[in-house]
């Protein structure tokens, strides 16, 4: 349900397009049920992804053990494409029960947040751009026996009819896209929530200690592409308060994007201080909420005006 006439906010989105018209040329036969061209990996990550296929190596989804270090971050690297994960590495989300609610994950990608929502009690849908992403989610919901529903779309243009959600949850997506882009997204979310809805987006704070780094790293220069865009929280707060209703903004993690405590588990030894570290300051903000101007990542929680 992307649309071919809009400007997409990366390049898999086109290729999905292709993809779904029937486009042969785009698509890479080595393994077209997994729709390579669409998965955003490198041709590196291609090639190890069609061995896992063929030599039936590893214990989860060969497009997950891929996509693993893409959508939870640099810390998790040494888990990608090998047979290390025994289970797929699902979150914990921070969410009320969700007793049969509606509820949408913006950019699912392999749908590791819709499982946690599902876990949680939530009705979920799930939409990705990329289609190769959005069929290894289906593939994993039917392994784990969860009854979730995917959409190949944008988080611009949600192709769902007004209120249709309780709920609207994106993590690790709408950082990436321009502020424009952003606030478009952000208009999409209030339109779809229900009167009293709740929204919770996960952003990269400006002057988190690791963001100050990765921004001095590119030299300060505007971001371009899908790379990540650094806001202020004052700014942040303003536009989902615009967009959607009052909003509070806690802290996700520090040191980095992506730190979950539950995937301890996980970590080499060289990462875990890092992310008890995370955590320890994660529970201190609870009593300090200040603390957020001060985290990388930070979570967005904004509930929907009633009009």
């Amino acid at each position: 349900m992307l649309l071919p006439d809009k400007v997409q906010t990366m390049g898999i989105a086109g290729l999905s397009i292709e993809r779904a018209n029937g486009n042969l040329e785009v698509v890479d036969g080595r393994a077209p049920e997994f729709y390579l061209e669409t998965l955003g990996i490198s041709e590196e990550e291609k090639a190890r992804l069609v061995e896992l296929v063929r030599n039936r190596i590893g214990h989860i989804d060969p497009a997950v053990s891929l996509l693993v270090s893409g959508t939870s971050g640099n810390a998790y690297a040494h888990l990608t494409g090998n047979d290390k994960l025994t289970e797929y590495p699902i979150p914990r989300i921070d969410l009320p029960p969700g007793e049969g609610r509606t509820l949408l994950d913006i950019g699912c990608n392999w749908g590791r947040w819709c499982m946690a929502a599902t876990r949680a009690g939530y009705n979920v849908v799930g939409i990705d751009p990329s289609l190769g992403a959005a069929m290894a989610a289906r593939r994993v919901a039917r392994e784990l026996g969860y009854d979730i529903h995917y959409v190949v779309g944008d988080g611009r243009w949600l192709p769902f009819a007004r209120e249709s959600f309780k709920v609207v949850h994106s993590y690790s997506v709408l950082q990436h896209f321009s502020k424009e882009d952003a606030r478009r997204a952000l208009s999409e979310t209030s339109r779809v929530l229900t009167s009293d809805g709740l929204a919770r987006i996960q952003m990269a704070n400006r002057i988190g200690l690791r963001s100050l780094q990765h921004q001095a790293k590119r030299g300060f220069r505007e971001p371009i592409m899908f790379e990540v865009r650094y806001w202020p929280i004052g700014e942040l707060r303003k536009a989902f308060e615009t967009a959607i209703g009052p909003t509070k903004v806690s802290v996700d993690c520090f040191f980095g994007l992506g730190w979950q405590w539950v995937d301890m588990k996980y970590m080499q030894a060289r990462h875990k201080p890092i992310l008890l570290a995370s955590e320890a300051l994660r529970q201190l903000s609870r009593l300090l909420p200040p603390m957020a101007h001060a985290a990388d990542s930070v979570f967005c929680t904004a509930r929907k005006s009633i009009a």
